[in-house]
């Protein structure tokens, strides 16, 4: 049996079979009838791996060129390097060298989400700052609902990985994995909730007012006090379920009426102060790129997670609100960010 070259794929296909069933190189030459020496030399080269890239020196672009890359990127900071390089006519430039470049002078980053503004939007904006400038906002109770994955926000799961390290599997589920439905408030330093909305109910007006029944109104609203129930105010969005005439009516029957119920400008979620609650609560259950296999431990840990925000938390969000409307007013009703 002289020496051959090459191994076929087929050879090869077998070698790691034989391999893995505890055989010696020496056996499988011989069921191969192969050279012993190349059956030695493929395994050897198969563990080694692939060589390591040598890194190549980068092109150097002049000086004028780089203020160009820069004055196109900062016009363009959502396009591509081959984009940003080709406005400035410099071609022939790989996209390595484009990608070193560009990170010397610029950081990848989200683009950031705002509600679709309009001129009637912003009027409506300054025209709502204006009404509640002079408003305590100690006594108003600002309320919203929040849904929450198994797997958390799609971005989330990043993290530092060490040269040689392999990233940790995460779970990829075909179906999804479906989420919960959360509600919550805040007034002055308290927590309200949070409640969970039963699995599968859709919140429609009358689902809405139940939910509301159950929860707000009979765990915590009734006990307390004549005088507390007068002064507070109670903040929803414009969501269909919660504007309707069906829901507004209801809440008038319970004494949430005219001054009582907030009043609240279209697209503004920058203004709901438990918008930054959701963001604290959310940062707590996804960190470190957590996972859950159930909607119950989900929940379970936004429980625990609204636990740990303490009053000083929300007395921070809650007195921040002053400053939000100067800014609507000072940006003439435009979007403030959180």
């Amino acid at each position: 049996m002289g020496q051959k070259k090459d191994l076929t794929g087929s050879e090869k296909s077998k070698i790691v079979r034989y391999l893995a069933e505890g055989c010696s190189t020496l056996k499988i030459a011989k069921l191969l009838k192969r050279d012993h020496r190349t059956i030695k030399r493929f395994i050897q080269n198969s563990q080694q791996g692939r060589k390591k890239r040598v890194e190549k020196p980068r092109r150097k672009i002049t000086a004028h060129e780089l203020r160009k890359v820069k004055r196109a990127a900062a016009k363009m900071p959502l396009a591509t390097s081959f984009t940003i390089f080709q406005s400035c006519n410099i071609t022939g430039v790989p996209k390595s060298t484009r990608c070193a470049i560009l990170r010397d002078m610029a950081k990848v980053r989200k683009a950031e989400k705002r509600p679709p503004l309009n001129k009637t939007h912003k009027l409506k904006r300054q025209d709502w700052a204006k009404k509640y400038l002079k408003t305590d906002f100690s006594k108003v109770l600002w309320t919203d609902e929040m849904r929450v994955s198994l797997d958390g926000p799609d971005g989330w799961a990043r993290g530092w990985i060490g040269k040689g390290q392999r990233a940790p599997v995460r779970l990829r589920r075909q179906q999804g994995g479906g989420g919960v439905l959360v509600w919550a408030g805040i007034i002055k330093d308290e927590l309200v909730g949070p409640f969970r909305v039963e699995d599968g109910v859709k919140l429609n007006s009358q689902s809405y007012c139940q939910f509301l029944e159950d929860t707000f109104f009979k765990q915590w609203y009734r006990k307390k006090s004549a005088s507390f129930k007068k002064n507070m105010i109670f903040m929803q969005d414009n969501a269909p379920s919660h504007a309707s005439k069906y829901s507004t009516a209801w809440l008038a029957r319970k004494g949430l009426k005219e001054e009582k119920l907030m009043t609240w400008p279209p697209c503004s979620p920058d203004l709901n102060l438990i918008e930054n609650l959701w963001s604290i609560i959310k940062c707590e259950i996804y960190k470190e790129g957590k996972q859950y296999t159930s909607l119950n431990s989900v929940w379970e840990a936004v429980v625990a997670a609204a636990r740990n925000v303490d009053s000083e938390q929300i007395k921070t969000l809650t007195e921040s609100m002053d400053g939000r409307l100067l800014s609507v007013l000072a940006k003439k009703g435009g979007y403030i960010g959180h």
